[in-house]
């Protein structure tokens, strides 16, 4: 990359989000490849081919996720793939208006200019917004004034647009793990459970995570959001150690310390929506 002299310039493009993943018409000859664990697979709906990635478990029922790459399916084992795309065309109303959703979402966002990664620049932290300030320095150094809300990094003759993007972004990760770590700790008791770590995500559709051994994974980007929003995460997948499921009995457990989840998760897919282009 090119030696940018300051200030920093906005990327040409930008696409922080994939591309949609619409519904197609049959392919006759598709090809379906295994990736992660996950086999690629497609069902036909209607008159149109559904493509959804296909994991198998140990779970007693069959699950279904909508995120950014589309539809996700985890299934018992011993369940046929008769069973698995019955289940699929039995709900497919909702799993169409979620991908659906999910597009209009992503086109929203694509919208919106990208962050001009120069001094001056606003940057959102915690529900408010931080001040970007580049400066030359002999090394490269970073650091935050709660009092002014700045954020000031030293950058050595010849620093790239990618380089400030990527310290910017490692500071956010910072900040994440120090946070995460404190919130987990003060909901964990109050959720009745114990959670065996935490680690800091970079999912591109996921907020969080709860795997069944109890490891917490949150999305570092949560840190552009209000701390009640990292609040209701927090609750929200520490709930999941006591049902890996989003059944009655795991909502009353995210109500008992959250009582306002329902609110939250609205206004995290709105605030979600508002946020500028960051990162691409």
């Amino acid at each position: 990359m090119p030696v940018l002299p300051f200030p920093i310039p906005a990327p040409a493009t930008v696409n922080l989000l994939r591309p949609p993943v619409p519904l197609r018409r049959p392919d006759p000859s598709p090809v379906l490849p295994p990736a992660d664990g996950m086999e690629r697979r497609q069902v036909l709906v209607g008159s149109f081919i559904l493509e959804y990635m296909l994991r198998r478990s140990t779970r007693r029922s069959i699950g279904f996720m909508v995120d950014d790459d589309g539809l996700r399916v985890t299934a018992p084992k011993r369940c046929t793939l008769a069973d698995i795309e019955n289940a699929i065309r039995a709900k497919q109303n909702w799993i169409l208006s979620k991908l659906d959703d999910r597009r209009q979402r992503r086109a929203a966002r694509l919208e919106k200019p990208p962050v001009e990664w120069k001094d001056g620049a606003k940057l959102p932290y915690l529900g408010g917004e931080i001040t970007l300030r580049l400066h030359h320095a002999m090394r490269n150094r970073t650091e935050f004034d709660p009092d002014t809300r700045e954020l000031s990094l030293g950058l050595v003759q010849g620093a790239t647009e990618l380089l400030v993007r990527e310290r910017v972004k490692n500071w956010y990760k910072q900040q994440a793990e120090g946070l995460f770590a404190q919130r987990l700790d003060l909901y964990a008791p109050r959720v009745g459970v114990q959670y065996a770590s935490m680690s800091v995500s970079s999912a591109d559709a996921r907020w969080g995570s709860c795997t069944v051994g109890r490891v917490i994974r949150l999305n570092w980007k949560l840190m552009f959001f209000s701390l009640p929003l990292i609040d209701y995460v927090v609750a929200h997948e520490l709930a999941h150690i006591h049902e890996m499921n989003h059944s009655p009995r795991f909502w009353a457990h995210v109500g008992r310390v959250y009582p306002q989840y329902e609110e939250a998760k609205q206004l995290l897919r709105r605030r979600s929506q508002e946020l500028p282009v960051l990162f691409p």
